[in-house]
């Protein structure tokens, strides 16, 4: 007989086979999420200080630093709490929340890069018409499709997942709460549920990852016909922070959603990479090889400084 008393609560079972190293494990991801903060909060200033980089590719960089702000904060925060010896219990509005905030800035990341790789192919392949082509109104609209998709695909995952009954076991294997973890505990045929839930995931990936595809395929022709190999390398030079992103981004995407990991202890290790590691490196991918972006920052700061000793 199973117990039809309506699950309140979840309880967080943490990373697996981390039992004595909690200590550890706070002092580095707390120190990997003020890195994060740190990293992208800096960015954001020199994108908005700076007049120089007040360009499409900078607009949509100041977001995606914007974003790599809030999707670390999703987990994070409760993660630490634990491993500091707080509650693992988390109640079933905020298991929905993070759910819900999850996939909301996950498929952001996923539209913003295929709108940063739409851009770069405009720049190369089209520089004499650029500014027409990616003028503030469009780079608006662009922004406001992607928050707005995001916020409908991920609103859609949540009421499919918690519509569902939960009244039996309310262990969620992992260190927050995803639509693999949190459906197996519901008191209910699953089936269509995760067929629907991992079809838009996988849809969604799969048509901006090849919107992405094409458009790289079109600059490498473009910029192979470049005569100039500073010419070449500059092209190549523009677009490689952004593929390393894009890289970065779907290698763990792939393992959660479309090649579920066999071993707990592996899935756990690409959750940490994708919301913690990930997020503190696409600040030093985009700004260590940007001249643009260093010379913005430096000059920032130098600012903030005489402002402060004024």
């Amino acid at each position: 007989m199973r117990n039809d008393t309506p699950v309140t609560e979840f309880v967080l079972t943490g990373i697996p086979h981390t039992n004595g190293l909690e200590n550890v494990l706070f002092v580095l991801f707390l120190a990997f999420y003020l890195l994060t903060l740190l990293g992208n909060l800096l960015i954001l200033l020199a994108v908005l200080t700076s007049a120089i980089l007040h360009t499409p590719m900078y607009f949509f960089l100041g977001n995606l630093s914007v974003f790599d702000i809030f999707f670390p904060s999703v987990s994070s925060p409760k993660m630490m709490l634990y491993l500091m010896g707080q509650s693992r219990t988390i109640s079933f509005q905020g298991c929905a929340s993070q759910l819900f905030f999850y996939h909301f800035l996950g498929c952001t990341e996923c539209f913003l890069y295929t709108t940063m790789a739409y851009d770069r192919f405009a720049a190369i392949c089209h520089p004499l018409r650029y500014t027409v082509i990616m003028n503030y109104r469009v780079c608006a609209i662009m922004t406001l499709g992607t928050w707005m998709g995001s916020c409908v695909h991920a609103s859609a995952l949540t009421f499919l997942i918690f519509k569902l009954p939960y009244c039996g076991p309310n262990k969620v294997d992992s260190f927050f709460c995803d639509i693999p973890v949190v459906l197996p505990l519901a008191c209910a045929d699953t089936s269509l549920v995760q067929a629907v839930s991992f079809t838009n995931v996988g849809v969604v990936a799969l048509v901006c990852f090849l919107l992405i595809l094409t458009s790289y395929t079109r600059m490498v022709v473009a910029v192979l016909k470049i005569n100039s190999s500073q010419g070449r390398r500059k092209a190549f030079s523009a677009c490689s922070a952004h593929l390393a992103s894009v890289l970065l981004f779907y290698g763990p995407v792939v393992l959660i959603y479309l090649w579920p990991a066999s071993s707990p202890r592996l899935g756990s290790v690409v959750l940490v990479l994708n919301n913690i590691v990930t997020p503190s490196l696409n600040p030093l991918i985009h700004s260590l090889r940007n001249k643009d972006v260093k010379v913005a920052l430096r000059k920032a700061l130098i600012q903030g400084v005489h402002a402060c000793g004024a």
